[in-house]
């Protein structure tokens, strides 16, 4: 039964009649740098069909080799929520036709996964936690990639031709999978979406993966039900595949609920499918859910099972990182700034390049300055998340000292940096190439003064009877002469002096 979006419930009457009971599978595409079961390079943005072989295509007589750190970077993810680490696993195969899936089953955990029972506890924005519970978190094998051509939508259906891209095919993957989330009430858009963040802060602590949900290294299924207040009996569930922001996870969720109980309160049952996220906040049907039963799992005869030991798990434990939310009210704390600074910071995605850049010499008010404003707006302008920029903390950190220094103003800072982004080498090599040094001989400073004063005299004159704001003029025409380079306050010092206005 479909709903329109004018036919939806408002929210404060499902909150008042019934309970939202949700659960989260989130894909995450694994850093490393081949694939999970060959020897090709796990890269994202090749040229389609390039990085594939006899394995990740399925060809006959052709067998898969685990990737051993992609099994040690499933091991840190269960670890880090604190999840117990399987001693022994086996993989099985899924099976299903799909036109991205070249064998026509993938290779998966599913009885015995790597990581199992454990928690998140999930910062929220007034300061509390709620906690997740994890059921598991599993290795898999990506599928490949089908553009639709000719559709509205960018979906099969209504499409005339579509492509076939096999390059991500075979990338390992890790599925984590929440527990039922009960308790949430009105909040639980919110803490859908605090608990994708928080899950996409802490593997990109991990160093695990890059987690870019623009790019589907990061990819959540959101599930949900209604359940009327006071029951116990769990409603019949959708999901809502691959939605790939956190904001659309919180959109999501909201929707799901007003149109669940606009189905309930209308007499109807509501259908357990999947369902597709549409970027203008609404979902619709997919295809009818499949059981496990489905996929007829048997066991990976050409995979020994994977048995870490003790050892293994405990060195791996030693590498967990700081909770990044528990780092950044540290470093909070260490900086001295106010919430409001640290969240525009933090929804910027700055503070982790903040603190590189402190961690390589710069003050941390400068290193704020540079990531939190001008660099967001080079990412800003080039659509793209900041830490993608192509500049790193310790080149930032080179500027900062460069204008310390006194060789560079930051007008002359913002040049560098944008030579920088632009892949003309280290900020000294710019620097130098494009002439941006700051000027510190007074006699070419005097010599572009004069000139200035020369080419301007109803301004000399106004400066000479006293009127000094008019120097202004005069240092704009130096710096415009020089090309920024030279101190614009040192500039002003001598036309004031060559005026008779100094001291």
């Amino acid at each position: 039964m479909s709903v329109a979006t004018a036919e939806l419930v408002d929210y404060d009457d499902v909150i008042a009649t019934y309970e939202p009971v949700m659960g989260m599978e989130v894909h995450v595409e694994l850093s490393t740098a081949t694939k999970m079961f060959c020897g090709c390079a796990n890269r994202f943005g090749a040229e389609p069909n390039t990085l594939v072989c006899p394995v990740c295509l399925g060809l006959p007589g052709s067998l898969p080799v685990l990737n051993e750190a992609a099994v040690e970077s499933a091991i840190r993810i269960g670890l880090a929520l604190n999840c117990d680490i399987a001693p022994w696993g086996r993989f099985a195969r899924k099976n299903y036709f799909y036109p991205d899936q070249p064998k026509n089953y993938q290779i998966s955990q599913y009885d015995e996964p790597i990581a199992i029972d454990g928690y998140l506890d999930v910062p929220l924005d007034d300061g509390t936690t709620f906690r997740v519970e994890i059921e598991r978190a599993h290795m898999e094998e990506d599928t490949g990639k089908l553009t639709h051509l000719g559709s509205d939508t960018g979906r099969i259906a209504g499409a005339t031709t579509s492509l076939a891209d096999f390059n991500r095919a075979g990338v390992p993957l890790i599925e984590i999978v929440t527990r039922p989330i009960e308790g949430t009430g009105a909040r639980a858009p919110e803490i859908a979406r605090a608990y994708v963040t928080a899950l996409r802060d802490l593997l990109r602590g991990l160093g695990v993966s890059d987690v870019r949900m623009d790019q589907g290294s990061m990819r959540c299924d959101s599930n949900l039900s209604l359940k009327p207040v006071g029951a116990t009996e769990f409603g019949t569930r959708t999901e809502t595949k691959n939605v790939n922001s956190l904001k659309s996870v919180e959109v999501a969720v909201r929707y799901e609920m007003r149109r669940q109980a606009a189905v309930l309160n209308s007499g109807g049952t509501v259908t357990q499918e999947t369902r597709h996220f549409h970027e203008d906040g609404y979902t619709s049907p997919g295809r009818s859910k499949e059981t496990a039963q489905d996929y007829r799992y048997f066991p990976e005869p050409d995979l020994e099972p994977v048995a870490p030991d003790a050892e293994l798990v405990e060195r791996l434990r030693q590498t967990i990182p700081e909770l990044p939310w528990l780092a950044r009210k540290r470093i909070q704390q260490d900086w001295g700034i106010s919430d409001e600074v640290m969240r525009d910071l933090v929804n910027a995605g700055a503070v982790e390049l903040v603190a590189a850049t402190v961690s390589h010499g710069a003050s941390s008010e400068a290193a704020r300055a540079w990531w939190g404003n001008f660099l967001v707006q080079k990412a800003n302008e080039s659509e793209v998340e900041l830490e993608t920029l192509p500049i790193t903390p310790a080149q930032v950190a080179v500027v900062v000292k460069l204008v310390d220094e006194g060789k560079l103003s930051n007008k002359l800072a913002r040049q560098v940096i944008e030579g920088v982004l632009a892949g003309e080498g280290e900020p000294e090599q710019v620097m130098a190439d494009r002439g941006l040094a700051l000027v510190r001989d007074d006699s070419v400073i005097q010599a572009a003064v004069d000139k200035a004063l020369e080419a301007q005299p109803d301004v000399a004159d106004k400066i000479r009877g006293g009127k000094v704001q008019a120097a202004g003029a005069i240092v704009g025409a130096v710096m415009k002469a020089t090309k920024g380079s030279a101190d614009a306050a040192r500039v002003r010092e001598l036309v004031l002096a060559a005026c008779g206005q100094g001291g």
